[in-house]
Parts: structure tokens; sequence; C-alpha cells
């Protein structure tokens, strides 16, 4: 079935730009061309100095960008950072926190769409238990996309492994947006533990995915998105 959300079909791959230095950043943008339309920028660019002018030169080449920035603090600070943050034109902003953040983060969005974050990808049944949670991973993931839609947030960001479940029970209104991809088997030093393909990740709904080590550290990065690129293409094709 095609998905409910309307999107181009290669702003669906979202590339984790996940190095130390803007000068870097650029140098990999121009690389991987127009393989890459989507950009996905975190914490790290963050701290590295020169994100907003990484992002504006991203958006004046045509790109969207992806602030995975996990806002994390009482409502109002929320509600404050990601007003100035839509000023920059970013595409999506991540949340991590309870309803009332959600809600003020959905509040003051203007044009950002807000993705409440689920369930990190690099955490499993004992890292829960760590944390003090009681719930499996599937029902913390489907408790989570819920409290998102009803707080009015555009969309979600989960794991592959709960997709099916979580496009069962929750309404389909709901972006998600699947990091944790690797289009070949997980390596056992890789940091993230619940990890799906690509054809697994858009068959069972998601609606963007996130890549980076698989294209960061492919011998020919460019020829390593396009692959993923045909992929895609070729999965929505045979849906018609």
């Amino acid at each position: 079935m095609p998905l409910d959300q309307p999107v181009d079909c290669r702003d669906r791959l979202i590339f984790a730009m996940d190095v130390a230095e803007p000068a870097a950043a650029r140098e990999l943008a121009e690389l991987l061309g127009d393989s890459v339309q989507f950009y996905k920028l975190g914490l790290e660019m963050m701290m590295s100095g020169g994100y907003f002018e990484l992002l504006a030169w991203l958006r004046a080449r045509g790109k969207k960008v992806f602030a995975d920035l996990k806002f994390f603090d009482v409502p109002a600070t929320v509600a404050a950072a990601v007003r100035q943050l839509a000023r920059h034109g970013a595409s999506f902003a991540t949340v991590h926190g309870n309803q009332g953040i959600m809600e003020a983060a959905a509040a003051a969005k203007g044009d950002l769409k807000i993705l409440a974050v689920t369930v990190l990808t690099s955490l499993d049944r004992g890292d829960l238990d760590d944390l003090g949670f009681a719930v499996d991973v599937e029902q913390l993931v489907l408790s989570r996309a819920r409290r998102a839609l009803e707080a009015g947030c555009d969309g979600v960001v989960a794991s592959g492994l709960e997709l099916p479940a979580m496009r069962r029970a929750v309404d389909r209104r709901l972006l998600v947006v699947t990091p944790g991809i690797r289009p070949v088997e997980n390596r056992p030093a890789d940091d993230q533990k619940r990890v799906v393909t690509v054809e697994q990740a858009f068959r069972d709904g998601a609606d963007y995915i996130v890549v980076g080590r698989p294209i960061r550290n492919a011998a020919d990065p460019r020829a390593a998105a396009e692959a993923i690129q045909a992929s895609i293409a070729d999965i929505f094709r045979s849906r018609g």
C-alpha cells in the first residue's frame, strides 16, 4: 500500500552528516552532489561551530536539513529554541521529552516539522532496564508515538523493528523517520543495535530513512548514495 505522506522519492533518503567540522561537511556534500537532497545535522556539528552557516550553505544549494538536536528542557525553553531554529529554514527538528515538552515544541514550530524521538536505535531491552523502564521496547515506542500525535508533533523517529506495530496502532498522518538503516549485514562494532534494511523499512511503513556510515565510509560515497536511491525508486515504482 502506498504511504499516506506525499514525499518526493529522492527526499526519502536523509544522509547523516556526522563529521567533525563544517569544512569537511561542505567537501562531503560537494562530493555527494545530487545523489543526496536531505541532510541531517546533529550535535557534533553543533558543537564544532558554524552549524547555522552550514545549514544556510546547504539551503542555498537547494538541500533540505534535518536539525537532529533532540531538544530536552523545560517547555518554555524548548519552545524558544524551536522558534529560533524555525527562522533558519530547517525542515525537521527532534524533541526528546515528555508531553509538555512535545506540546511546547509543536506550538512554536511554524513551518518546521517536529519529530519526537521514541527509543534511540542504540538502546535494547537491557538498556531500558538500566534506565528504569518496565515496558518492552515496542510498548514504549507505541506509547511515545501516540503521545506525540496528541501533542501536535508531525512525526516520530523510530526504529524499523517497531514500524509494523506502530503503523497498525497509530494514525498514518504521523510521519516516521527511521534511522539505523544498514544496506548490508550489521557489523559487530556498530553502536546501532536495532537496525533494518532499506527495503524492510519502507515495506513496513517508514516515510524517510536516515543513513550515515554506509554512505560516509564507502569507498565511493556518491555511488553508495545512488545505489540506495535506486533501491528506494524501485520500491515505490513497484507500488505503482
